[in-house]
């Protein structure tokens, strides 16, 4: 691993395709894959995904809970997961949704984002909803390491924009205040900021203003929850360049077979790259 996180995913995303699959090994998944519900069952899917996808896709996103379920084993395997693309191109982001205070969040930092863990990804996911600035332990940790975060700004489930859109004092929306201060923090880096923000492939033209921040946009929600690839450029406009879209089902749902995994994301990966393509 060498350079900044925003760096090596623009050069991922250019060279691989605009694309993002989470691992989410939900127990029907497993089961649809004729794998037990266990440990070993979680360890022969990981395998597979990462035999089928290494290489082949920008990003992949292991969602931490689905492996926290099986305790310490559980957790070797997500270990194990991660250190499959060590020496490929396509990079990880962990699913972790962390977020806390003080030494808390540097501990969180420590745990993911410092060179010797066994759980260190290319970037997580953080949740800023105690404040941007208690980030900054998780966020310094990042950039001096040349990994990254993605702040959750607005998500797809109906149940966030209560506080996500929720309007403060100043007058903006609690997610263009998170989004304000993330462009802050990539202010002036190039190609692409460090930082990145989470908003929901679902939600259409979503009304926040993204001009100036300057980092990568996490899309997550298309396939099975709704979002389509074709909504994406006028929901993210001329921030397109900077979109990662995410599939986990539409794409997981095509294995066990890896020739089949692997048509599965080259069709989302065309799909994507072709409705955020820059027309002159």
């Amino acid at each position: 691993m060498s350079g900044r996180f925003g760096a090596r995913l623009r050069a991922a995303m250019d060279t691989l395709g605009p694309l993002c699959v989470g691992i989410d090994p939900h127990p029907s998944l497993l089961t649809a894959w004729g794998l037990s519900d266990d440990v070993k069952g979680l360890e022969a899917f990981s395998r597979t995904v990462g035999e089928a996808l290494a290489d082949r896709v920008a990003v992949i996103k292991p969602q931490s809970a689905f492996y926290e379920r099986f305790g310490s084993r559980g957790i070797a395997v997500l270990e194990s997961t991660i250190r499959q693309f060590d020496g490929t191109r396509t990079l990880v982001i962990l699913d972790v949704k962390r977020g806390d205070i003080g030494s808390t969040a540097a501990a969180y930092a420590d745990a993911y984002l410092d060179p010797a863990s066994p759980l260190r990804a290319d970037a997580i996911t953080v949740s800023p909803y105690l404040g941007v600035g208690a980030l900054r332990p998780i966020i310094d940790k990042a950039t001096a390491g040349g990994l990254g975060a993605f702040v959750l700004a607005l998500t797809s489930n109906p149940e966030g924009a209560a506080v996500q859109r929720a309007v403060g004092a100043a007058g903006a929306t609690v997610a263009q205040t998170v989004i304000d201060e993330i462009s802050q923090v990539n202010a002036g880096v190039t190609p692409l900021g460090d930082i990145g923000v989470v908003i929901g492939a679902t939600l259409g033209q979503h009304g926040h203003d993204l001009t100036n921040l300057n980092g990568p946009i996490l899309a997550p929600g298309l396939g099975a929850q709704g979002g389509r690839a074709d909504g994406l450029r006028a929901a993210f406009g001329d921030q397109a360049p900077d979109v990662l879209p995410s599939y986990s089902r539409e794409v997981l749902g095509a294995g066990p077979d890896v020739a089949t995994l692997r048509a599965a994301a080259e069709r989302a990966r065309d799909d994507c790259a072709a409705a955020l393509a820059v027309t002159a």
